[in-house]
Order: C-alpha cells, then sequence, then structure tokens
C-alpha cells in the first residue's frame, strides 16, 4: 500500500499540518502486507512486557491516606497489561505492616512475591519468613495475604517459633496482624525450655 502525499494550501501552517500527518500515516501504513505481522507481534509482545522496571526499590505504600506498608526490594516489575495484572517480586522482598502509629506488627521476608492489585492479594513463595509483633516467627514456602479479607493462609506446611515452643503443621490461616491463627492439622509441638517440657509431661502423665 502506498499513500499519496496531498499538499493542499490554505495557508503556510495547514500545508504543513497536513503534511505532517501525511508522513506519519506514511511510516504507520506503507507496506502493510508485510508490517501487520510485525505490529501485531509489538503488541503482543508489549503485553508481555513489564511497564515498570524499578531496581533497588524502597517504598512507603498508603491505605486511606495512612501509611501501611514499607517495601524494600532489589527488582520490582509492574505487569499492567496481564489478566489480572500484577507487580513482581522475583528477586525477593521484604515487607512490614505498620499501625496508625506506625509500629510494625508484622514482617514478611520471601524469595518470591506477586502482588495482584485489583485483588488486593499477595502470593509470598519460597523460605517465607514471617515475624509478628509477638515476637512470633512463621517459617513456610507459600503464603497468601488477602487484604482485602484481612486474613492470610496457606495449605502448605508451617513451622510457628514462639517463645518456648515450635509448633509444626499443615494448613494455616490468621488475621494479618498474624496475631490470631489457626493450624489445620497440627503435627507437633515441641519445647523450647526443657524444664517447662518436664512440667507438660508430668502434667499428661497425671491426666492418664
Amino acid at each position: 500500500m502506498s499513500i499519496q502525499l496531498i499538499n493542499v494550501v490554505y495557508h503556510r501552517n495547514t500545508s504543513i499540518t497536513i503534511l505532517l500527518g501525511a508522513m506519519v500515516m506514511l511510516v504507520l501504513f506503507s507496506s502493510c502486507s508485510g508490517r501487520k505481522k510485525d505490529l501485531g507481534a509489538a503488541i503482543t509482545e508489549r503485553d508481555s512486557l513489564p511497564m515498570m522496571d524499578t531496581r533497588g526499590v524502597t517504598t512507603l505504600i498508603s491505605d486511606s491516606g495512612i501509611t501501611r506498608y514499607r517495601i524494600n526490594a532489589e527488582e520490582w516489575l509492574v505487569f499492567d497489561r496481564k489478566n489480572p495484572p500484577y507487580w513482581a517480586f522475583e528477586k525477593g522482598i521484604y515487607l512490614e505492616n505498620f499501625d496508625s502509629l506506625f509500629q510494625v506488627e508484622a514482617s514478611i521476608k520471601a524469595d518470591t512475591a506477586y502482588f495482584f492489585n485489583k485483588e488486593e492479594l499477595w502470593k509470598l513463595m519460597g523460605n517465607v519468613d514471617i515475624k509478628n509483633l509477638k515476637g512470633e516467627h512463621f517459617n513456610t514456602e507459600l503464603l497468601y495475604w488477602d487484604q482485602k479479607k484481612q486474613k492470610v493462609y496457606s495449605d502448605r506446611f508451617i513451622r510457628i517459633e514462639q517463645p518456648d515452643r515450635i509448633i509444626t503443621g499443615r494448613g494455616f490461616e490468621s488475621n494479618q496482624q498474624m496475631t490470631i491463627y489457626t493450624i489445620r492439622q497440627p503435627e507437633g509441638i515441641f519445647y523450647i525450655d526443657e524444664e517447662t517440657a518436664a512440667v507438660d509431661s508430668l502434667k499428661t502423665d497425671t491426666i492418664n
């Protein structure tokens, strides 16, 4: 296909405008038979590429005008054309959750994380380590954090280290502060303090 340049002179500015418009059309549509595939490929490529690629990220995120989260990440990719759109932190993430007094309610580390912004859902993967306000540590390989429902959950193995004991199990659900939680399938309780373990064992024997 060829575009013919038409130069209609009403006055100088109009002539230049029409000429520039025709030149743009020429660049976009010349040799259409050979370029339609290229245009389609370009659109497909754009859909698969991140809209934003940021390195060495430290940022604060607010909720209803109040600062609630701080994110540290080596790489932050934003895919706005994906369905659904999401943020990707594929080189690790450290995230802190604040209360209204800027006190850290929970901190989260993970090898990989994805945030689906429309759903307000985090997917945390690989060596997920969480610390709550009580000083308890949670370790698992996969964890979901639903900000809309204000809950955290997983169907994988989880290890919870409390000040005096370690609890393990499979399947987990909690509030987003990680202070009220349930293990669906508890597998074991291991006391850190030997004296506490001995007392508990004595109580068990007495009951039996």
